[in-house]
């Protein structure tokens, strides 16, 4: 095996940087025009990052520009690392969290898109840092690597081994030949919608501050909000929440589905499996939901106690339907506390926690395509112990998938219920109750938010142990990249070289 080219590993975090430092930038204006008294402590966040950034390009100018899939998976794992320490600039310097261990707590829950905080007061926090923690969900959603894939050709290096690694599910569905193009048409769609959703939530009455930033934690299906009571804080005004559930549903699917319905090709997104089983789940596991909620008398549907609007029968139907796309897609908003409804669906919902939504899209969890293959595929098993000589593939899309991708979904699903179980008993190890540690064991690993126990809804993550939170944020760093990406760095065999 050839020596790593650690120089495009270096040059390559360094445009990383220099990405980051252009998005903070942004959160530099949000702070000085609402005067908020950060402005300073961003911008030299902001400078720091972009020479650190172009130091690492400029002292690698004139690399050797072959990447092996090797350097992929170190440039995804440490792009990630390295774009969550220097996204913690913001927070420690402004000491709007200045201790270093929540910073990096926070900032990785931001890029990872799973919204669990440390923070007790978010609205007490300066206009300019909560729009710079939305804006870690976004650049996260679709993948700050995606967005290097679009301008590595500029640098002469080419991008498919970072696709490969970035995103390793089942099949990678390239909208054209050229990888560039597929992130390129991927992220006019990811800004259109924001875009889109920043304005339908202005019309519908929010300010444009609180619109943009859930625009942004909404599409990247991050979950972080403006207020301390999530989207809670709009039970009265249902139509500001049906707009965050229409995003979330589309968030969650595949985004070359909505490629493909731009195009006019919409049979082809009615016909495709992952997406109408996605709906499918949606659809059946919100009407169970609601029949429990609107037929249970001592249940209460918001978590602060705004009226309910509309009728019982709607709110039952919102409020299920709202924290079903939620916990589905990994979104982790809340518009109320789920886990105070009644004993079954607390169950029900955790079950959800290891669903997760399409492929391709930015949500995070198993992902449906996974659970669809997996369930066809012992299906398939019953009918091979009646028929041993058959030939049997498992099918999808009405096409033949190979074994080699039947036991990479098998292997994926055993390795991420193993991660499960391990995050789980280390933190009850750290003398957490049996809920808060399957709960934030799951949450973090699915890169969901909110859990259970003392990690509910209506609570943080503040209340971990440090070991507890960098605990925390390796597990949704792995499963942000779906296990295979940081834990085949861990092993002995990928450093060394023959």
């Amino acid at each position: 095996m050839p020596r790593l080219n650690y120089q495009i590993i270096m040059h390559v975090m360094g445009l990383l940087l220099i990405c980051n430092g252009g998005f903070m930038l942004t959160a530099v204006l949000v702070s000085w025009y609402y005067e908020d008294g950060v402005t300073m402590e961003i911008s030299t966040s902001a400078l720091i990052t972009l020479f650190v950034g172009t130091l690492l390009m400029f002292s690698t100018r004139g690399h050797n520009k072959d990447m092996k899939q090797r350097e992929g998976y170190i440039i995804v794992t440490f792009g990630w690392i390295f774009m969550a320490l220097s996204g913690t600039l913001p927070y420690v310097i402004s000491e709007s969290i200045p201790r270093f261990t929540n910073a990096f707590f926070e900032t990785m829950s931001g890029y990872t898109t799973t919204g669990a905080s440390i923070l007790n007061d978010i609205e007490v926090v300066p206009k300019g840092i909560l729009f710079w923690r939305s804006l870690t969900h976004w650049i996260g959603g679709m993948g700050i690597i995606v967005l290097a894939i679009a301008i590595l050709p500029l640098l002469g290096i080419g991008g498919m081994q970072l696709f490969a690694a970035e995103a390793p599910g089942p099949s990678a569905d390239k909208l054209k030949p050229r990888i560039t193009d597929t992130a390129k048409r991927l992220w006019l769609i990811y800004v259109s919608y924001t875009i889109a959703e920043t304005i339908l939530l202005k019309v519908a009455g929010m300010n444009l501050f609180d619109a943009a930033n859930h625009a942004l934690s909404t599409l990247s299906t991050g979950g972080f909000s403006t207020k301390n009571a999530s989207v809670a804080y709009w039970n009265d005004q249902p139509i500001i929440q049906y707009i965050i559930i229409l995003f979330m549903f589309l968030a969650g699917s595949n985004f070359v589905m909505s490629y493909f319905s731009f195009k006019g090709k919409v049979q082809r997104v009615l016909h495709d499996d992952e997406f109408r089983w996605y709906f499918y789940f949606i659809a059946s596991f919100t009407i169970i939901a609601a029949l429990i909620i609107y037929f249970q008398a001592d249940v209460g549907l918001s978590s602060i106690d705004h009226p309910m609007v509309w009728g019982e029968a709607e709110s039952a139907f919102r409020h299920s339907l709202f924290q079903v796309l939620a916990v589905i897609t990994t979104t982790g908003f809340v518009s109320a506390d789920y886990t105070m409804w009644t004993p079954f669906l607390t169950i029900f919902f955790f079950g959800m926690f290891f669903l997760g939504g399409s492929a391709g899209s930015t949500a995070g969890g198993v992902k449906v395509m996974r659970h669809i293959i997996m369930i066809k595929n012992g299906i398939i098993e019953f009918k091979r112990a009646l028929h041993p000589n058959a030939i049997l593939p498992v099918r999808f899309n009405k096409k033949s998938i190979s074994k080699e991708i039947v036991f990479n979904i098998l292997g994926f699903f055993i390795l991420y219920m193993l991660s499960f179980i391990i995050g789980a008993v280390v933190l009850a190890s750290l003398d957490l109750d049996f809920e808060t540690a399957i709960g934030g064991a799951a949450s973090s690993l699915g890169n969901i938010g909110p859990a259970f126990g003392g990690l509910s809804p209506v609570n943080n993550f503040d209340m971990l142990p440090d070991f507890g939170k960098w605990w925390c944020a390796f597990l949704m760093l792995i499963g942000r990249l779906e296990l295979f990406t940081v834990l085949i760095i861990l092993t002995p065999f990928f450093w060394r070289n023959r």
